[in-house]
């Protein structure tokens, strides 16, 4: 399946029963169109099995409480309706796409609380996210934007509004012949990328931005846990810009990402050593289990 993405066939889970691909669609003064007012959740499923499926489904969950809009499915009816788009697309390994809006409905203005809560899931093959980057290394540009403080925004709902500086940071990197952008953050320290976080690699130790102004990734988590299962030492702490140049290695983290290596930030270059190996190769073995 290829194409566009409203040109396929298939079918997309919407509002509670499955519709043909192509008709998966909602009006032009749909609210979230104008105001940004969309949550979503991004998947892999290996092997006929979705990873991390129900801590997904309960950030979705946690992400429409943050932005006041209150999601009406349970965490069981989401897991079903995942699978449901899975099983009816013939798809075991496959993204899924879950994301829930506020629609159209008697609010046109900024507040919409007279407006339905929707829901969409679909699903789709997609391979690696960064092309080769897993095998030489992601050569990433650093952002002009930063990541916002939490006073100003939500930081730790996965909201569609969130994302705008990061298409416009993406275009500018790729532009450059970039894979991605690093961004800081509000207080000037390291972040994220558009849409994964970071970890960086030095004498064997691992050290990564504590996610207090950023997503704290499902992926992420699971990648700290499994450092320290190793017995490498994670290091969450605020990290300075200027601290790229002493890092040895680096990579990000994303459900689309899985683990990518980093072998450029800007000027700075960093080797695919044998922890990025490691950690990417056990992520591959761990989802598949």
């Amino acid at each position: 399946m290829a194409g566009a993405y409203d040109d396929r066939d298939g079918k997309i889970w919407l509002d509670g029963k499955l519709v043909e691909w192509r008709d998966a669609n909602v009006h032009i003064l749909t609210h979230a169109l104008h105001y940004a007012s969309s949550v979503f959740e991004g998947e892999r499923a290996y092997n006929g099995k979705i990873f991390k499926s129900e801590l997904h489904s309960e950030r979705l969950l946690k992400s429409g409480e943050l932005l006041d809009m209150p999601i009406p499915y349970t965490v069981e009816e989401i897991e079903k309706a995942k699978y449901d788009a899975l099983k009816a697309n013939g798809l075991t390994d496959a993204y899924v796409r879950v994301v829930a809006w506020r629609g159209a409905g008697e609010d046109m203005g900024v507040a919409s609380s007279k407006n339905p809560v929707r829901m969409a899931v679909a699903v789709w093959e997609w391979g690696a996210y960064y092309g080769d980057a897993k095998m030489k290394g992601a050569k990433l540009d650093i952002a002009k934007w930063k990541r916002p403080s939490p006073e100003t925004i939500p930081t730790a709902a996965k909201a569609a509004g969130l994302y705008m500086i990061c298409t416009m940071s993406k275009h500018q990197a790729e532009a450059k012949g970039c894979s991605d952008a690093l961004f800081m953050d509000f207080r000037g320290y390291v972040a994220e990328a558009t849409g994964a976080n970071v970890f960086f690699v030095k004498d064997g130790e691992v050290h990564t931005p504590i996610p207090d102004a950023i997503l704290n990734g499902i992926t992420r988590q699971t990648i700290i846990q499994m450092l320290k299962d190793k017995g490498i030492k994670v290091i969450e702490r605020h990290i300075m810009p200027e601290e790229l140049a002493d890092f040895e290695q680096c990579w990000l983290t994303g459900t689309a990402a899985e683990v990518t290596p980093v072998g450029q930030i800007g000027d700075y270059k960093f080797e695919v050593g044998d922890i990025t190996r490691d950690v990417a190769e056990s992520y591959e073995a761990l989802v598949r289990v």
